[in-house]
């Protein structure tokens, strides 16, 4: 399980009912590596900011991670984590690899206002 203060998805019915219960959900799906502490570190302070988004994290190494890394929008992906964005339960964007807080804040903003 990863080490941060966002709530896990851990199974395929949490990320199912996550996205069709929710119009605005970010998963950034990783390991505790030193490309995918920042993004949670990220997600973790804009909680805050952007009440109205769902930000989640989810094990890379589980088996329900297939959801997320089988996605066409992530098929090009090579590094860690990937990053998707739902809205009303379609995916809107997906990126990989370190982000800034601007560059989430930049993609919060383009795909979700």
């Amino acid at each position: 399980m990863l080490q941060t203060n966002l709530e896990h998805i851990e199974t395929e019915e949490q990320l199912k009912e996550l996205i069709e219960k929710n119009e605005k959900v970010a998963v950034c799906c990783g390991r505790m590596g030193p490309m995918c502490i920042p993004v949670y570190d990220i997600f973790e302070i804009f909680q805050e900011s952007y009440p109205d988004i769902q930000f989640r994290d989810m094990d890379f190494d589980i088996p329900v991670a297939a959801l997320i890394k089988g996605l066409p929008e992530c098929r090009g992906f090579w590094g860690l984590p990937f990053t998707v964005y739902y809205r009303n339960g379609k995916v809107v964007k997906a990126t990989s690899s370190i982000q800034s807080a601007k560059e989430v804040k930049n993609i919060l903003n383009d795909v979700f206002t």
